[in-house]
Protein backbone atom coordinates (compact mmCIF):
# COMPACT_ATOMS: atom_id res chain seq x y z
CA UNK A 1 0.00 0.00 0.00
CA UNK A 2 1.07 3.45 -0.75
CA UNK A 3 0.83 6.19 1.45
CA UNK A 4 1.77 9.66 1.62
CA UNK A 5 4.98 8.73 -1.15
CA UNK A 6 6.12 5.42 1.27
CA UNK A 7 5.40 2.07 1.06
CA UNK A 8 3.76 0.27 3.83
CA UNK A 9 2.76 -3.37 4.50
CA UNK A 10 -0.88 -3.78 4.42
CA UNK A 11 -0.86 -4.97 8.05
CA UNK A 12 -2.61 -4.10 11.29
CA UNK A 13 0.21 -0.99 11.72
CA UNK A 14 -0.33 -0.11 8.00
CA UNK A 15 -4.14 -0.09 8.51
CA UNK A 16 -3.70 2.29 11.44
CA UNK A 17 -1.73 4.51 9.74
CA UNK A 18 -3.61 4.47 6.44
CA UNK A 19 -7.03 5.73 8.34
CA UNK A 20 -4.69 7.97 10.71
CA UNK A 21 -3.51 9.82 7.32
CA UNK A 22 -7.33 9.87 5.77
CA UNK A 23 -8.21 11.09 8.50
CA UNK A 24 -5.58 14.12 9.05
CA UNK A 25 -6.79 14.87 5.14
CA UNK A 26 -10.75 15.11 6.03
CA UNK A 27 -9.54 17.79 8.96
CA UNK A 28 -7.42 19.65 6.96
CA UNK A 29 -9.76 19.82 3.77
CA UNK A 30 -12.71 21.16 6.34
CA UNK A 31 -10.51 23.74 7.83
CA UNK A 32 -9.56 24.95 4.55
CA UNK A 33 -13.46 25.37 3.71
CA UNK A 34 -14.14 27.21 7.31
CA UNK A 35 -10.81 28.88 7.68
CA UNK A 36 -12.49 32.65 9.08
CA UNK A 37 -12.18 32.35 12.85
CA UNK A 38 -8.69 30.89 12.70
CA UNK A 39 -7.25 33.73 10.19
CA UNK A 40 -8.77 36.03 12.08
CA UNK A 41 -7.49 35.42 15.55
CA UNK A 42 -4.03 35.04 14.08
CA UNK A 43 -3.77 38.29 12.57
CA UNK A 44 -4.41 39.96 15.89
CA UNK A 45 -1.21 41.90 17.38
CA UNK A 46 0.87 39.55 19.62
CA UNK A 47 -1.62 36.75 19.26
CA UNK A 48 -0.39 33.16 20.27
CA UNK A 49 0.00 30.56 17.34
CA UNK A 50 -2.62 28.67 17.34
CA UNK A 51 -1.93 25.04 17.81
CA UNK A 52 -5.86 24.35 16.70
CA UNK A 53 -5.58 25.77 12.96
CA UNK A 54 -4.84 22.43 11.51
CA UNK A 55 -7.40 20.97 13.52
CA UNK A 56 -10.48 23.70 13.84
CA UNK A 57 -13.27 20.93 13.09
CA UNK A 58 -12.18 19.42 16.42
CA UNK A 59 -13.38 22.52 18.30
CA UNK A 60 -17.31 23.46 18.66
CA UNK A 61 -17.83 27.19 17.60
CA UNK A 62 -18.10 27.97 21.30
CA UNK A 63 -14.64 26.72 21.90
CA UNK A 64 -13.13 28.22 19.26
CA UNK A 65 -14.31 31.39 20.93
CA UNK A 66 -12.70 30.87 24.05
CA UNK A 67 -9.35 29.92 21.94
CA UNK A 68 -9.53 32.77 18.97
CA UNK A 69 -11.67 35.06 20.14
CA UNK A 70 -10.34 39.28 21.52
CA UNK A 71 -9.82 38.93 24.88
CA UNK A 72 -11.37 41.58 26.47
CA UNK A 73 -14.74 41.48 24.27
CA UNK A 74 -15.03 38.15 24.77
CA UNK A 75 -14.58 37.96 28.49
CA UNK A 76 -17.20 40.79 29.20
CA UNK A 77 -19.68 39.16 26.27
CA UNK A 78 -19.12 35.92 28.79
CA UNK A 79 -19.17 37.65 31.78
CA UNK A 80 -21.78 40.33 32.01
CA UNK A 81 -24.92 37.88 32.12
CA UNK A 82 -22.81 36.00 35.05
CA UNK A 83 -22.32 39.45 36.71
CA UNK A 84 -25.93 40.58 36.84
CA UNK A 85 -27.23 37.33 37.94
CA UNK A 86 -24.56 36.70 40.47
CA UNK A 87 -25.45 40.34 41.72
CA UNK A 88 -29.03 39.09 41.85
CA UNK A 89 -28.10 36.57 43.60
CA UNK A 90 -26.59 38.22 46.19
CA UNK A 91 -29.27 40.52 46.56
CA UNK A 92 -31.65 37.88 47.61
CA UNK A 93 -29.05 37.39 50.65
CA UNK A 94 -29.40 41.07 51.57
CA UNK A 95 -33.47 41.03 51.10
CA UNK A 96 -33.49 38.23 53.45
CA UNK A 97 -31.15 40.01 55.71
CA UNK A 98 -33.31 42.92 55.68
CA UNK A 99 -36.53 41.09 56.81
CA UNK A 100 -34.83 38.87 59.40
CA UNK A 101 -33.77 42.76 60.88
CA UNK A 102 -37.11 43.43 61.27
CA UNK A 103 -37.31 39.94 63.75
CA UNK A 104 -34.51 41.78 66.00
CA UNK A 105 -31.00 41.98 66.89
CA UNK A 106 -31.07 38.56 68.32
CA UNK A 107 -31.85 37.20 64.87
CA UNK A 108 -29.82 39.29 62.77
CA UNK A 109 -26.66 38.33 65.12
CA UNK A 110 -27.78 34.88 64.65
CA UNK A 111 -27.49 35.15 60.78
CA UNK A 112 -23.69 36.44 61.63
CA UNK A 113 -22.70 33.53 63.28
CA UNK A 114 -24.54 31.07 60.43
CA UNK A 115 -23.58 33.27 57.15
CA UNK A 116 -19.64 32.29 57.30
CA UNK A 117 -20.47 28.64 57.10
CA UNK A 118 -23.55 28.69 54.65
CA UNK A 119 -21.10 31.27 52.45
CA UNK A 120 -18.45 28.20 52.97
CA UNK A 121 -20.77 25.90 51.70
CA UNK A 122 -21.52 28.47 48.36
CA UNK A 123 -17.71 28.98 47.99
CA UNK A 124 -16.62 25.57 48.20
CA UNK A 125 -19.48 23.55 45.98
CA UNK A 126 -19.68 26.19 43.36
CA UNK A 127 -16.71 27.96 43.43
CA UNK A 128 -13.58 25.75 44.53
CA UNK A 129 -15.20 22.66 43.41
CA UNK A 130 -16.98 23.91 40.93
CA UNK A 131 -14.36 25.89 39.58
CA UNK A 132 -12.01 22.60 39.51
CA UNK A 133 -14.96 20.80 37.40
CA UNK A 134 -14.74 23.64 35.36
CA UNK A 135 -11.67 23.84 34.86
CA UNK A 136 -11.14 20.09 33.94
CA UNK A 137 -14.13 20.10 31.54
CA UNK A 138 -12.69 23.09 30.04
CA UNK A 139 -9.30 21.58 29.70
CA UNK A 140 -10.55 18.44 28.05
CA UNK A 141 -12.43 20.45 25.54
CA UNK A 142 -9.59 22.52 24.85
CA UNK A 143 -7.40 19.51 24.11
CA UNK A 144 -10.16 18.06 21.70
CA UNK A 145 -11.51 15.33 24.34
CA UNK A 146 -15.08 15.37 24.18
CA UNK A 147 -15.47 11.59 25.72
CA UNK A 148 -12.86 12.63 28.79
CA UNK A 149 -15.40 15.45 28.84
CA UNK A 150 -18.87 13.52 28.98
CA UNK A 151 -16.66 11.17 31.98
CA UNK A 152 -16.16 14.05 33.89
CA UNK A 153 -19.63 15.07 34.48
CA UNK A 154 -20.56 11.66 36.45
CA UNK A 155 -17.63 12.11 38.69
CA UNK A 156 -18.21 15.71 39.03
CA UNK A 157 -21.90 14.34 40.55
CA UNK A 158 -20.45 12.06 42.84
CA UNK A 159 -17.84 14.83 44.19
CA UNK A 160 -20.14 17.02 45.12
CA UNK A 161 -23.03 14.81 46.37
CA UNK A 162 -20.37 13.07 48.71
CA UNK A 163 -19.45 15.93 49.92
CA UNK A 164 -22.42 17.45 50.62
CA UNK A 165 -23.67 14.80 52.58
CA UNK A 166 -20.49 14.83 54.27
CA UNK A 167 -21.47 18.70 55.26
CA UNK A 168 -24.55 18.24 55.88
CA UNK A 169 -23.98 15.87 58.51
CA UNK A 170 -21.14 17.41 60.62
CA UNK A 171 -22.69 20.49 60.98
CA UNK A 172 -25.95 19.60 62.22
CA UNK A 173 -24.12 17.58 65.00
CA UNK A 174 -21.39 19.85 66.10
CA UNK A 175 -23.45 23.16 65.25
CA UNK A 176 -24.21 24.42 68.58
CA UNK A 177 -20.59 23.93 69.62
CA UNK A 178 -19.56 25.89 66.53
CA UNK A 179 -21.75 28.63 67.39
CA UNK A 180 -21.33 28.76 70.83
CA UNK A 181 -17.52 28.71 70.27
CA UNK A 182 -18.08 31.81 67.87
CA UNK A 183 -19.65 33.89 70.63
CA UNK A 184 -23.29 33.13 70.33
CA UNK A 185 -25.09 33.49 73.70
CA UNK A 186 -28.81 33.35 74.48
CA UNK A 187 -31.17 34.09 71.60
CA UNK A 188 -28.69 34.99 69.32
CA UNK A 189 -27.51 31.07 69.49
CA UNK A 190 -30.77 29.83 69.70
CA UNK A 191 -31.68 32.17 66.38
CA UNK A 192 -28.51 30.77 64.86
CA UNK A 193 -29.34 26.30 65.53
CA UNK A 194 -33.25 27.49 64.03
CA UNK A 195 -32.04 28.99 60.84
CA UNK A 196 -28.87 26.39 60.50
CA UNK A 197 -30.36 23.10 60.92
CA UNK A 198 -32.88 23.86 58.03
CA UNK A 199 -30.03 24.75 55.88
CA UNK A 200 -27.76 22.22 56.46
CA UNK A 201 -30.37 19.77 56.50
CA UNK A 202 -30.94 20.39 52.86
CA UNK A 203 -27.36 21.73 51.67
CA UNK A 204 -27.09 18.35 49.32
CA UNK A 205 -29.21 20.28 46.86
CA UNK A 206 -26.83 23.59 47.08
CA UNK A 207 -23.94 21.48 46.03
CA UNK A 208 -25.38 19.40 43.50
CA UNK A 209 -27.44 22.09 41.94
CA UNK A 210 -23.46 23.77 41.75
CA UNK A 211 -21.82 20.73 40.19
CA UNK A 212 -24.39 20.60 37.22
CA UNK A 213 -24.01 24.66 36.85
CA UNK A 214 -20.00 24.52 36.92
CA UNK A 215 -20.34 21.43 33.89
CA UNK A 216 -22.13 23.96 31.98
CA UNK A 217 -19.71 26.73 32.78
CA UNK A 218 -16.98 24.87 31.47
CA UNK A 219 -18.00 24.62 28.15
CA UNK A 220 -18.22 28.21 27.95
CA UNK A 221 -21.62 28.32 28.27
CA UNK A 222 -22.23 31.10 31.52
CA UNK A 223 -26.58 32.05 29.81
CA UNK A 224 -28.14 28.76 30.99
CA UNK A 225 -26.80 28.74 34.79
CA UNK A 226 -27.46 32.59 34.81
CA UNK A 227 -31.04 32.17 33.45
CA UNK A 228 -31.64 29.23 35.86
CA UNK A 229 -30.20 31.63 38.93
CA UNK A 230 -32.42 34.36 37.53
CA UNK A 231 -35.69 32.74 37.50
CA UNK A 232 -34.93 31.17 41.30
CA UNK A 233 -34.40 35.08 42.75
CA UNK A 234 -37.42 35.81 41.01
CA UNK A 235 -39.79 33.27 43.43
CA UNK A 236 -36.73 33.43 46.06
CA UNK A 237 -37.44 37.48 46.81
CA UNK A 238 -41.34 37.32 47.47
CA UNK A 239 -41.32 33.57 49.06
CA UNK A 240 -38.64 34.51 51.81
CA UNK A 241 -40.92 37.21 53.69
CA UNK A 242 -43.98 35.26 53.25
CA UNK A 243 -42.67 32.16 55.12
CA UNK A 244 -40.23 34.37 57.99
CA UNK A 245 -43.97 36.63 58.56
CA UNK A 246 -46.97 34.29 57.23
CA UNK A 247 -47.86 35.92 54.74
CA UNK A 248 -51.45 34.59 53.06
CA UNK A 249 -51.53 30.93 53.31
CA UNK A 250 -47.93 30.26 54.52
CA UNK A 251 -47.12 29.78 57.76
CA UNK A 252 -45.09 31.95 60.44
CA UNK A 253 -41.44 30.69 60.24
CA UNK A 254 -39.52 33.51 61.50
CA UNK A 255 -35.54 33.03 60.47
CA UNK A 256 -36.21 29.58 59.83
CA UNK A 257 -38.57 30.66 57.35
CA UNK A 258 -35.58 32.20 55.35
CA UNK A 259 -33.91 28.89 55.36
CA UNK A 260 -36.90 26.95 54.31
CA UNK A 261 -37.19 29.94 51.13
CA UNK A 262 -33.32 29.22 50.13
CA UNK A 263 -33.51 25.29 50.28
CA UNK A 264 -36.39 25.63 47.89
CA UNK A 265 -34.72 28.01 45.61
CA UNK A 266 -31.90 25.23 45.60
CA UNK A 267 -34.11 22.18 44.48
CA UNK A 268 -35.91 24.43 42.10
CA UNK A 269 -32.77 24.85 40.27
CA UNK A 270 -31.12 21.62 40.71
CA UNK A 271 -34.17 20.25 38.89
CA UNK A 272 -33.73 22.57 35.88
CA UNK A 273 -30.53 22.26 35.34
CA UNK A 274 -30.66 18.54 35.73
CA UNK A 275 -33.21 18.86 32.48
CA UNK A 276 -31.15 20.81 30.23
CA UNK A 277 -28.33 18.51 31.29
CA UNK A 278 -30.32 15.16 30.28
CA UNK A 279 -31.78 16.74 26.68
CA UNK A 280 -28.59 16.75 25.48
CA UNK A 281 -27.77 20.22 24.51
CA UNK A 282 -24.51 20.75 26.76
CA UNK A 283 -21.37 20.20 25.28
CA UNK A 284 -20.63 17.86 28.04
CA UNK A 285 -23.10 15.04 27.97
CA UNK A 286 -24.06 12.91 31.24
CA UNK A 287 -23.03 9.30 30.54
CA UNK A 288 -23.31 5.96 32.94
CA UNK A 289 -19.23 5.60 32.81
CA UNK A 290 -16.72 3.64 34.82
CA UNK A 291 -15.66 5.74 37.41
CA UNK A 292 -11.89 6.66 37.21
CA UNK A 293 -9.84 7.51 39.90
CA UNK A 294 -7.67 9.60 37.17
CA UNK A 295 -10.92 12.08 36.48
CA UNK A 296 -11.51 12.28 39.99
CA UNK A 297 -8.14 13.65 40.36
CA UNK A 298 -8.05 16.06 37.05
CA UNK A 299 -11.37 17.75 39.43
CA UNK A 300 -9.90 17.41 43.06
CA UNK A 301 -5.90 18.43 41.90
CA UNK A 302 -7.73 22.07 41.71
CA UNK A 303 -10.83 21.96 43.61
CA UNK A 304 -9.47 20.52 46.92
CA UNK A 305 -6.69 23.09 47.17
CA UNK A 306 -9.21 25.91 46.13
CA UNK A 307 -11.76 24.40 49.10
CA UNK A 308 -8.52 25.03 51.16
CA UNK A 309 -8.73 28.64 50.26
CA UNK A 310 -12.26 29.02 50.92
CA UNK A 311 -11.81 27.79 53.60
CA UNK A 312 -9.37 30.59 54.52
CA UNK A 313 -11.35 33.04 53.48
CA UNK A 314 -13.98 31.75 56.08
CA UNK A 315 -12.13 30.99 58.52
CA UNK A 316 -10.86 34.35 58.99
CA UNK A 317 -14.39 36.16 58.79
CA UNK A 318 -15.10 33.26 61.45
CA UNK A 319 -11.96 33.96 63.89
CA UNK A 320 -12.63 37.86 63.43
CA UNK A 321 -16.13 37.36 64.28
CA UNK A 322 -15.18 35.66 67.45
CA UNK A 323 -12.45 38.46 68.16
CA UNK A 324 -15.55 41.09 67.85
CA UNK A 325 -17.88 38.61 70.03
CA UNK A 326 -15.46 38.69 72.64
CA UNK A 327 -14.43 41.94 72.86
CA UNK A 328 -17.31 44.12 72.17
CA UNK A 329 -20.56 41.88 72.59
CA UNK A 330 -23.60 40.57 70.64
CA UNK A 331 -24.56 44.44 68.92
CA UNK A 332 -20.69 44.82 67.82
CA UNK A 333 -21.11 41.09 66.13
CA UNK A 334 -24.35 42.40 64.41
CA UNK A 335 -22.51 46.07 63.02
CA UNK A 336 -19.36 44.15 62.03
CA UNK A 337 -21.34 40.72 60.57
CA UNK A 338 -23.50 43.39 58.29
CA UNK A 339 -20.92 45.40 57.40
CA UNK A 340 -18.55 41.98 56.21
CA UNK A 341 -21.52 41.03 54.43
CA UNK A 342 -20.33 43.51 51.81
CA UNK A 343 -17.09 41.72 51.59
CA UNK A 344 -18.90 38.51 50.42
CA UNK A 345 -21.12 40.02 47.95
CA UNK A 346 -17.87 41.02 46.26
CA UNK A 347 -16.83 37.46 46.08
CA UNK A 348 -20.60 35.96 43.82
CA UNK A 349 -19.65 39.71 41.92
CA UNK A 350 -16.01 38.47 41.05
CA UNK A 351 -17.33 34.78 40.43
CA UNK A 352 -19.53 36.60 37.77
CA UNK A 353 -16.49 37.75 36.17
CA UNK A 354 -14.36 34.47 37.55
CA UNK A 355 -16.25 31.58 36.27
CA UNK A 356 -15.40 32.73 32.01
CA UNK A 357 -11.96 33.28 33.46
CA UNK A 358 -11.93 29.80 34.38
CA UNK A 359 -13.46 28.63 31.30
CA UNK A 360 -11.18 30.67 28.88
CA UNK A 361 -7.85 30.05 30.89
CA UNK A 362 -8.38 25.93 31.02
CA UNK A 363 -9.36 25.71 27.29
CA UNK A 364 -6.50 27.70 26.45
CA UNK A 365 -4.09 25.71 28.27
CA UNK A 366 -5.39 22.83 27.64
CA UNK A 367 -4.71 24.27 23.91
CA UNK A 368 -1.21 25.27 24.88
CA UNK A 369 -1.77 28.86 24.46
CA UNK A 370 -0.21 29.50 27.79
CA UNK A 371 0.95 33.23 26.51
CA UNK A 372 -2.96 33.73 25.42
CA UNK A 373 -3.78 32.06 28.98
CA UNK A 374 -1.61 34.66 31.28
CA UNK A 375 -3.31 37.65 29.16
CA UNK A 376 -6.69 36.58 29.80
CA UNK A 377 -5.91 36.10 33.84
CA UNK A 378 -3.77 39.56 33.51
CA UNK A 379 -7.43 41.28 32.11
CA UNK A 380 -9.49 39.72 34.01
CA UNK A 381 -7.91 41.23 37.06
CA UNK A 382 -7.74 44.66 36.50
CA UNK A 383 -11.45 44.57 35.87
CA UNK A 384 -12.32 42.83 39.06
CA UNK A 385 -10.05 45.55 40.74
CA UNK A 386 -11.83 48.54 39.10
CA UNK A 387 -15.10 46.87 40.11
CA UNK A 388 -14.52 46.17 43.68
CA UNK A 389 -12.84 49.16 44.45
CA UNK A 390 -15.19 51.47 43.17
CA UNK A 391 -17.74 49.44 45.79
CA UNK A 392 -15.62 49.65 48.86
CA UNK A 393 -14.54 53.33 48.47
CA UNK A 394 -18.34 54.12 48.08
CA UNK A 395 -18.92 51.90 51.50
CA UNK A 396 -16.07 53.60 53.08
CA UNK A 397 -17.22 57.65 52.26
CA UNK A 398 -20.91 56.35 52.93
CA UNK A 399 -21.16 53.67 55.33
CA UNK A 400 -24.48 54.34 56.83
CA UNK A 401 -26.42 54.29 53.49
CA UNK A 402 -25.68 50.63 54.07
CA UNK A 403 -25.39 49.85 57.56
CA UNK A 404 -28.80 51.64 57.70
CA UNK A 405 -30.41 49.48 55.58
CA UNK A 406 -30.39 46.58 58.28
CA UNK A 407 -31.17 48.54 61.88
CA UNK A 408 -30.67 51.86 63.59
CA UNK A 409 -28.48 50.77 66.59
CA UNK A 410 -26.37 52.90 67.36
CA UNK A 411 -23.26 50.28 68.42
CA UNK A 412 -24.13 48.24 65.40
CA UNK A 413 -23.58 51.32 63.42
CA UNK A 414 -20.61 52.36 65.27
CA UNK A 415 -18.96 49.21 64.42
CA UNK A 416 -20.07 48.14 60.94
CA UNK A 417 -19.15 51.90 60.16
CA UNK A 418 -15.59 51.57 61.72
CA UNK A 419 -14.70 48.45 59.80
CA UNK A 420 -16.06 49.82 56.32
CA UNK A 421 -14.05 52.93 56.61
CA UNK A 422 -10.69 50.74 57.54
CA UNK A 423 -11.37 47.98 55.22
CA UNK A 424 -13.56 49.27 52.23
CA UNK A 425 -10.51 50.71 50.23
CA UNK A 426 -8.81 47.22 50.38
CA UNK A 427 -11.74 45.48 48.49
CA UNK A 428 -10.08 46.11 45.09
CA UNK A 429 -7.04 43.81 46.39
CA UNK A 430 -9.18 41.31 47.38
CA UNK A 431 -10.98 41.33 44.11
CA UNK A 432 -7.67 41.43 42.31
CA UNK A 433 -6.41 38.13 44.15
CA UNK A 434 -10.25 36.37 43.88
CA UNK A 435 -10.24 36.95 39.81
CA UNK A 436 -6.50 35.20 39.32
CA UNK A 437 -7.54 32.52 42.14
CA UNK A 438 -10.05 31.62 39.82
CA UNK A 439 -7.38 32.15 36.62
CA UNK A 440 -5.52 29.77 38.46
CA UNK A 441 -8.43 26.98 38.74
CA UNK A 442 -8.07 27.40 34.86
CA UNK A 443 -4.38 26.89 34.88
CA UNK A 444 -4.80 23.76 37.39
CA UNK A 445 -2.52 25.81 39.33
CA UNK A 446 -3.48 27.10 42.36
CA UNK A 447 -0.05 27.40 44.87
CA UNK A 448 0.07 31.12 45.13
CA UNK A 449 -3.60 31.78 45.63
CA UNK A 450 -3.20 29.31 48.45
CA UNK A 451 0.00 31.15 50.37
CA UNK A 452 -1.84 34.09 49.63
CA UNK A 453 -4.63 33.03 51.30
CA UNK A 454 -2.69 32.23 54.39
CA UNK A 455 -0.43 35.55 54.18
CA UNK A 456 -4.16 37.30 54.25
CA UNK A 457 -5.27 35.06 57.03
CA UNK A 458 -1.64 35.59 59.28
CA UNK A 459 -1.98 39.37 58.73
CA UNK A 460 -5.70 39.64 59.58
CA UNK A 461 -5.94 37.13 62.81
CA UNK A 462 -2.52 37.49 64.10
CA UNK A 463 -2.39 41.01 63.56
CA UNK A 464 -5.69 41.93 64.56
CA UNK A 465 -5.17 39.92 67.33
CA UNK A 466 -2.39 41.28 68.59
CA UNK A 467 -4.23 45.32 68.07
CA UNK A 468 -6.40 44.10 70.57
CA UNK A 469 -3.97 43.15 73.02
CA UNK A 470 -2.27 46.40 72.72
CA UNK A 471 -5.02 48.79 72.00
CA UNK A 472 -8.29 47.08 72.48
CA UNK A 473 -9.90 49.05 69.44
CA UNK A 474 -11.80 47.34 67.11
CA UNK A 475 -10.18 49.97 64.62
CA UNK A 476 -6.52 48.46 64.67
CA UNK A 477 -8.10 45.25 64.62
CA UNK A 478 -10.08 45.99 61.09
CA UNK A 479 -6.97 47.96 59.97
CA UNK A 480 -5.48 44.35 60.38
CA UNK A 481 -7.89 42.69 58.09
CA UNK A 482 -7.44 45.75 54.99
CA UNK A 483 -3.81 44.56 55.61
CA UNK A 484 -4.66 41.26 55.41
CA UNK A 485 -6.55 41.73 51.98
CA UNK A 486 -3.62 44.14 50.27
CA UNK A 487 -1.28 41.22 51.09
CA UNK A 488 -3.55 38.79 49.53
CA UNK A 489 -3.98 40.53 45.87
CA UNK A 490 -0.75 41.88 45.43
CA UNK A 491 1.36 38.48 46.43
CA UNK A 492 -1.32 36.83 43.78
CA UNK A 493 -0.62 39.17 41.34
CA UNK A 494 2.67 39.44 41.63
CA UNK A 495 3.17 35.66 41.13
CA UNK A 496 1.15 34.94 37.82
CA UNK A 497 2.48 38.15 36.69
CA UNK A 498 6.28 36.49 36.85
CA UNK A 499 5.58 33.34 35.41
CA UNK A 500 4.63 30.95 38.03
CA UNK A 501 2.00 28.92 36.30
CA UNK A 502 4.32 27.65 34.05
CA UNK A 503 7.42 27.78 35.99
CA UNK A 504 9.57 23.98 36.19
CA UNK A 505 10.23 22.49 39.48
CA UNK A 506 13.30 23.99 41.26
CA UNK A 507 13.72 26.50 38.51
CA UNK A 508 14.12 30.69 39.01
CA UNK A 509 11.41 32.25 37.10
CA UNK A 510 11.33 33.40 33.55
CA UNK A 511 12.83 37.14 32.58
CA UNK A 512 9.10 36.88 30.63
CA UNK A 513 7.06 34.52 28.51
CA UNK A 514 7.49 35.07 24.76
CA UNK A 515 4.45 34.52 22.23
CA UNK A 516 3.55 30.79 21.57
CA UNK A 517 5.08 29.64 24.93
Amino acid sequence: MRLGGKILPFTGTGRAAARRFIAERARVARTRRDPAPLAAAAAQPGADALPIAGNAAAYSPRTRMLLAGAILPTLLRLAWPNVLVMLAQAATGLIETFWVARLGTDALAGMALVFPGVMLMQMISGGAMGGGISSAVARALGAGRRDEADALVLHAIVINVALGAACSVLVLAFGPALYAALGGTGGALAAALRYSNIVFAGTVLLWLMNALASVIRGTGNMAVPALVICAGVVLLVPLSPCLIFGLGPFPRLGIAGGAAALLAFYAGGTLVLAAYMASGRNLARFRLVRLRWSLFEAILRVGGVAALTSLQTNLTVALTTALVARTAGTDAVAGYGTGARLEYLLIPLVFGLGAPLVAMVGTNIGAGQKHRALHIALAGGLVAFALTEAIGLAAATWPDAWLGLFGSDPRMLASGAAYLRAVGPAYGFFGLGLALYFASQGAGKLFWPLMAGLLRMTLAIGGGWLALRLTGSLGWLFVALALGLVGYGLTVAAAISAGAWFRPAGRPAPAALSPGT
